[in-house]
């Protein structure tokens, strides 16, 4: 009986044991080749915070008064580096948490039976691979990464284990010891010649283990105020020790810094399952050869984090935990760790195509040797008929892929290295089809253009196929109402546009419109004056469309009272510049009564030449000088004045409103006035729309200058709203060239017009003085424009790409409406609508040329300006 009970409990051992043996064995193989990047690394060094048990949502999100718990970390988020969440696996204990970080392999279940404070296999690692690695921090983490490592290199600073205390009152000292031991030990090496040497190498290794937050985490639960300090504490020392480190190598830009943590914690103080709250960790990244942030218009997680955090704007690059340590060794180009399974995170990397295709060649041929080590270990313990080898990665295909891959390297080819060649053999296959069918129908060669032409642009298009569904992703964001009354809006304002071309009451239509936008929005509630200001001189401009097209009836009058006006609005002015002695100097002023002064002359002018001429007594040889000489120096007298934002544009307007009151014959001569009155106010609106949509802080115009040398890391990125904004320039520059005319009035101007410069038929100078005139509202708007541009930190090359969209949508429209039967009038006006419509992108550029000269160019009447100093 006793034998019995023995052999019972002799075979439940055994398979109480087997479990042990069959589960838990180290899946880790050894004998792989050690694999590096044969170019240049950016860093000689790599400094490595990781702090235990920190989630990302709490480092990540603002707390209840919107600031950050670690300003500095947002920062260098925001300005400086890459960032994104860091995924970890189960088990989320500190040991395989780290392992994962920088061995690059996921926890060695055969060290469950250690409690996971050690790993009982030898593995590769960072820190063996490095040159020299300097550790500080927890008993229970540096040990197991110095214990097997080959050769004496990895050196460990840690604290006694009895400070890791649950119970303490102030578990934030741990971090304390750690960023204090850190500086002692810079500061020693200022002294020690031998460790000095050392630190100055290259490939090497500082790693911080912060284990405060996570003893605090367990002792007082991640939602106190005790956890909730550590991380500003954290901060404030990383802080600290990235100045010292810039400050001791000199600012070199060779240290690369990564901020971590190897898992988090749920709200009741545990970590080891799979929960969010435990797998989610921080991960940020900076210095040499890592990525600046990346401003994005949408993101696409299925997680809500980037708008609660607000940091939707910033491009999130989310990682396996296993991914980590290939990113590190590419940095400071040591070899891959033997074991690491994880996958380099190029987006991370700041570095040539060249040097990103051969860090990801070298990271698939390490994770290929483990492949290879593995199958010929099964191999020999695997009976012949028994053994089945993987067939996707056959010795063959192994050469194959790995000999096409060196091949696209070699001829610069990196797109190749990844991707497949369907997307390419699809358009070259359809591009063939679409050459044949037009080669058997005996097409002309025109027609192989029209047909071939799609083909490369559309290939194009899906290449950047993330910057397509970036999109779709950003605009299915907005509600679905909102979404198609946007599209239904859009789609109206070009249609308006359209028939403007033919109808010019439209551009009435549209400028009404114009003036009830303020009162549906909250712009009405913010800025009153400025809103009725806004709704007044759009209506006062959609008269102009309604009226007879210039030169059916001249009347001087008009004229001579749009030159008052002019006076009456630079009396104004000038009366409130010279109250604000501290910005408006003599200089200035004379600028000022200098333009006055020309637009007295241009006036008297007009009346005197008009006067004149119906005594039939010619021009006057002083009127054809005066005005030659208004027109020439209306190009550079306001370069004389100052290049604050206001002053400039009212500059500007004095001087081309001078010219244009010479070249005027009626009502016309009002319209320039009126729509630089509303562009003014467009100008203070849209300030009042950005304020609104919190992109900036409204800036009083007063404060704001022109100027040529923009910073261009001040632009922002594009919000729907600047659709709008584009809209509006176009709308604008339509009303500029359709507000007194039509196309037919280019081509049967009245000669009248140029009667103050000259009265001998001359087409080509007279063509030249007429299509200036065409020109000064042109102007006016651009010149406005450069400001709404200024002040909301727009940048040109995302309005032309905004315009050119506008346009070749109205494009479209004309191409189809092109006559080739009819009147020749009818037909010309249909090629010259298709044509202005093509020719407006190009036309933009011109006019944002002269505009930026005129706005930002500075001259001086004499000598330099003196310099006050306190």
């Amino acid at each position: 009986m006793l034998l019995f009970f023995t052999l019972g409990l002799l075979i439940h051992f055994v398979f109480f044991a087997s479990i042990f043996d069959i589960y838990f064995t180290s899946p880790l193989v050894h004998g792989m080749t050690p694999q590096f990047t044969p170019l240049p690394p950016p860093a000689r060094r790599l400094v490595l915070f990781v702090a235990d048990g920190l989630r990302a949502d709490t480092l990540y999100e603002l707390d209840e008064n919107g600031t950050s718990r670690a300003p500095f970390i947002r920062n260098i988020i925001m300005h400086e580096g890459s960032w994104g969440i860091s995924h970890t696996r189960v088990p989320t204990e500190s040991r395989p948490g780290h392992v994962a970080l920088i061995a690059g392999f996921y926890e060695d279940v055969s060290a469950v039976a250690k409690g996971w404070k050690e790993n009982p296999v030898e593995f590769d690692s960072l820190f063996n691979e490095s040159k020299y690695t300097w550790s500080w921090g927890s008993p229970d983490i540096l040990p197991m990464f110095a214990k097997g490592a080959s050769g004496d290199h990895v050196y460990t600073y840690s604290y006694d284990a009895k400070r890791e205390d649950f119970g303490a009152q102030d578990a934030t000292k741990l971090d304390t010891w750690v960023f204090d031991n850190v500086k002692d030990f810079f500061r020693h090496a200022r002294n020690n010649q031998s460790l000095f040497s050392k630190i100055n190498e290259e490939k090497i290794v500082f790693f911080l283990h912060l284990l405060g937050i996570d003893t605090n985490g367990h002792a007082h639960r991640p939602s106190s105020r005790d956890y909730k300090d550590n991380i500003k504490k954290v901060d404030d020392g990383v802080k600290e020790i990235v100045s010292m480190f810039n400050h001791f190598y000199g600012n070199d830009g060779k240290t690369t810094f990564i901020f971590t943590s190897d898992h988090g914690m749920t709200d009741w103080g545990s970590h080891g399952a799979g929960h969010p709250s435990e797998t989610l960790t921080p991960l940020v990244t900076w210095g040499a050869g890592i990525n600046y942030p990346q401003r994005v218009s949408a993101q696409q997680f299925d997680d809500s984090f980037l708008k609660e955090w607000r940091l939707e704007n910033w491009k999130r690059l989310d990682v396996n935990q296993a991914d980590i340590a290939p990113l590190m060794t590419s940095l400071i180009g040591v070899p891959f760790p033997l074991n690491s399974v994880g996958i380099l995170p190029v987006d991370y990397l700041n570095n040539t195509d060249l040097f990103k295709a051969e860090s990801m060649f070298t990271n698939a041929v390490q994770i290929l040797e483990q492949f290879k080590v593995k199958m010929t270990q099964k191999k020999e313990v695997t009976l012949p008929f028994l053994f089945t080898p993987f067939k996707l990665l056959s010795d063959s295909k192994q050469f194959n892929i790995l000999r096409k891959a060196r091949s696209y390297i070699k001829h610069r080819k990196f797109d190749e290295v990844k991707p497949s060649h369907l997307l390419p053999c699809s358009f070259v296959a359809i591009g063939i089809l679409v050459a044949f069918f037009l080669l058997i129908q005996a097409c002309p060669w025109t027609y192989y253009v029209y047909g071939l032409l799609p083909v490369p642009i559309w290939y194009a298009v899906l290449r950047e196929f993330q910057v397509v569904q970036d999109l779709v992703t950003s605009l299915l964001t907005y509600p679905l109402s909102h979404f198609v009354g946007y599209l239904l809006v859009f789609t109206l304002g070009i249609e308006v546009l359209v028939l403007s071309f033919f109808y010019r009451y439209m551009l009435t239509a549209g400028l009404t419109a114009f003036a009830v936008w303020p009162f549906l929005t909250r712009l009405w509630t913010r800025a009153k004056v400025t809103s009725l200001s806004w709704a007044f001189f759009s209506v006062l401009l959609a008269v102009f469309p309604l009226m007879p097209v210039v030169g059916r009836k001249p009347d001087i009058s008009l004229v001579m009272g749009a030159g008052l006006l002019v006076l009456l609005l630079s009396l104004c002015v000038v009366t409130s510049l010279m109250k604000r002695k501290d910005s408006f100097r003599k200089e200035e002023l004379l600028v000022h009564l200098l333009q006055v002064l020309s637009t007295v002359l241009s006036m008297y002018v007009v009346y005197s030449t008009q006067s004149s001429l119906l005594r039939k007594q010619g021009l006057p040889l002083m009127n054809q000088i005066i005005s030659w000489a208004t027109l020439a120096s209306s190009l550079f007298v306001p370069l004389l004045s100052s290049p604050a934002v206001f002053q400039r544009l009212f500059s500007i307007l004095l001087s081309l409103m001078s010219t244009y009151l010479l070249l005027s014959t009626g009502y016309e001569a009002v319209f320039p006035l009126v729509l630089s009155c509303l562009m003014f106010v467009w100008i203070n609106i849209e300030q009042e729309t950005l304020q609104q949509s919190g992109v900036c802080c409204k800036q009083k115009l007063t404060s704001i200058q022109f100027s040529y040398n923009t910073d261009i890391t001040q632009f922002r990125q594009l919000y729907l709203d600047d659709i709008r904004r584009a809209f509006f320039l176009v709308f604008f520059l339509v009303t500029a060239f359709f507000g007194t005319g039509n196309i037919a009035s280019i081509n049967s101007f009245d000669l009248a017009s140029v009667y103050c410069f000259l009265t001998v038929f001359s087409p080509f100078m007279m063509g030249a003085l007429m299509m200036w005139k065409i020109l000064i509202p042109f102007v006016l708007v651009m010149c406005a424009f450069e400001a709404v541009q200024l002040t909301t930190q727009l940048s040109s090359k995302s309005l032309f790409l905004i315009v050119l969209v506008i346009s070749d949508i109205m494009a479209l429209h004309f191409f189809f409406l092109v006559k080739d039967y009819g009147s020749w009038l009818d037909i010309g006006t249909s090629i010259s609508h298709y044509v202005i419509v093509m020719s407006m992108t190009i036309f933009l550029v011109f006019l944002n040329g002269l505009a930026q000269l005129l706005t930002t160019k500075k001259l001086r009447l004499c000598g330099k300006p003196k310099s006050h100093f306190m």
